[in-house]
């Protein structure tokens, strides 16, 4: 059976852009490899709570900026299908989330096929050919894979293989009393379960090439928790536990039992040493599984193999007409801004959705028609950076943008920058983009530290050096960057003070029109 798009995985991405083709009336089908949606969180977190924050209770009325607080709704047409009805709890249970994933499905009504793997693909001249567990096979002029980071990372130790799994191992605590315990890897993963065995282990220790990063001080929310950082209170105030900095060399296992590594120390006079363990676990993370395609349309990739390599049309760049959604799409701002997860990545999911129209369906980028005057143009930017949740959330990765031609102006949600920059939009004599951002060195500072001196908050003359979130304007003329704005930082977030916010921008989108 041939259709339009094929879709592979009906997790957050894959629901929410299937919706999108089903509210459109576009022919498009899921396969799922599961029973139902949303598989990968009824195994994962391996400790059932999510770190995506669920706050419930925002004193905002306004529901796109309630979506700033919510990181698990995706987005719908619908204002019922939100994830903050299916749980009150600031860090809810991953089963909450398998239950409105269930629920999304059937109230927008998107065509999966669940119990359906897809086992082989492949491509010739007419498009996609998908074969699935049955021997069945589906075809499509254009192939989306939603599928995530599916397969553990295994880091090439020599002897890792006989070590316990973060998706295999058992999770009981119970289970490690008494034990000295090596976690292998010093991301979310790990330290959440380091943390759950404290109680019950004698030692644990986690080990892994590069430094803790703390989210709360770079701002990447896949950079260490502070839900889960309980452990390095234990590791300094000296319980039984640390955190090593450096390489693991060796896993032996020892003829009576446990293991004996070699370890090397990044930053200590003591560079080898031979530590033993009862137990090891490998925290070490996700990839995305590429072995179901044949070397027809088998993707390049990238960051040590991990992610697929995409355009900023989220394209492969090496297989036309194969597309990515999800958690993959962080291939474009790894470790930088939200496509990892839920709450950037569905901003993401809309913006493909609008691509594939754009390129497919004869259907430009939505747009409103705007008064071109610096009045009417700051007006607009200054409306939306106080409630997009899509700027909020995809920070310095998605921007909204005013493009002025020809006398008359127009308003463009939610287009990500590079896509833009690609020439997604087309040429523009005068065109403004606004994003959110933090400040260039924003993850190099301990924001604790009152000795280190920042920008006062609503300094509008100073705000180019402002260090926390807050709306930049560019401005390109003929596709050139020309100009630069930064709006005063605020400690609420409220960028609209009409001598603080307004008038500086003002002055600056009548110096831009006017050649200045």
């Amino acid at each position: 059976m041939a259709h339009d798009y094929l879709i592979i995985g009906a997790g957050p991405a894959g629901l929410q852009l299937a919706a999108h083709l089903e509210r459109d009336g576009r022919d498009y089908a899921v396969l799922e490899r599961g029973s139902g949606p949303g598989t990968f969180f009824t195994r994962y977190p391996r400790h059932r709570t999510l770190i995506s924050i669920n706050k419930v209770h925002t004193g905002y009325s306004d529901p796109e900026k309630r979506l700033r607080m919510d990181w698990n709704s995706i987005l719908s047409d619908d204002p019922a299908l939100l994830f903050t009805r299916y749980s009150d709890r600031y860090f809810p249970a991953a089963d909450d989330l398998v239950r409105y994933l269930a629920d999304y499905a059937a109230a927008t009504g998107v065509r999966v096929h669940y119990d359906t793997e897809a086992v082989r693909i492949s491509r010739d001249d007419d498009g996609f050919t998908v074969v699935d567990q049955n021997g069945q096979q589906w075809q499509a002029a254009r192939l989306v894979m939603t599928t995530g980071v599916s397969q553990l990372h295994v880091p090439p130790i020599p002897g890792i293989e006989h070590v316990e799994r973060y998706d295999t191992f058992d999770t009981d605590p119970a289970s490690f009393t008494d034990q000295r315990v090596l976690v292998i890897g010093k991301g979310n993963s790990g330290f959440e379960t380091a943390d759950s065995l404290v109680e019950h282990a004698a030692v644990v220790h986690l080990a892994g090439p590069h430094s803790v990063k703390l989210a709360w001080q770079t701002h990447y929310v896949g950079h260490l928790r502070a839900v889960n950082n309980n452990f390095l209170d234990t590791y300094q105030l000296k319980s039984e536990n640390a955190v090593l900095d450096g390489t693991i060399e060796l896993i032996e296992p020892r003829p009576g039992g446990g293991f004996r590594i070699r370890f090397r120390y990044a930053r200590t006079v003591e560079k080898l040493r031979e530590l033993e363990y009862d137990r090891i676990i490998a925290c070490t993370g996700f990839r995305f599984d590429a072995s179901v395609f044949d070397e027809s349309c088998r993707p390049a990739l990238v960051i040590d193999d991990r992610f697929p390599e995409q355009t900023p049309a989220f394209e492969s760049t090496t297989v036309p007409g194969l597309y990515f959604a999800g958690t993959v799409t962080q291939q474009r701002d790894f470790k930088k801004s939200t496509s990892g997860f839920i709450h950037g990545f569905r901003y993401g999911v809309r913006a493909l959705h609008r691509i594939l129209a754009a390129r497919h369906h004869d259907t430009p980028w939505p747009s409103t028609e705007l008064a071109p005057s610096p009045e009417a143009i700051t007006d607009a930017l200054v409306a939306r950076v106080n409630r997009s949740s899509a700027l909020w959330q995809q920070f310095a990765v998605i921007g909204d943008v005013v493009t002025v031609s020809g006398g008359s102006a127009r308003y463009e949600e939610e287009v990500p920058v590079a896509y833009l920059a690609d020439g997604g939009l087309g040429p523009a004599e005068h065109r403004f983009v606004a994003t959110l951002e933090y400040g260039p060195d924003h993850d190099t500072v301990d924001p604790f530290d009152i000795s280190i001196p920042r920008v006062a908050e609503n300094d509008a003359a100073n705000a180019h050096d402002a260090s926390y979130l807050h709306p930049v304007v560019r401005y390109y003329r003929d596709g050139t960057l020309a100009g630069t704005h930064h709006l005063a930082e605020n400690l609420e977030n409220t960028w609209d003070l009409p001598e603080v916010h307004q008038q500086p921008l003002v002055v600056f989108v009548k110096e831009c029109l006017a050649g200045a």
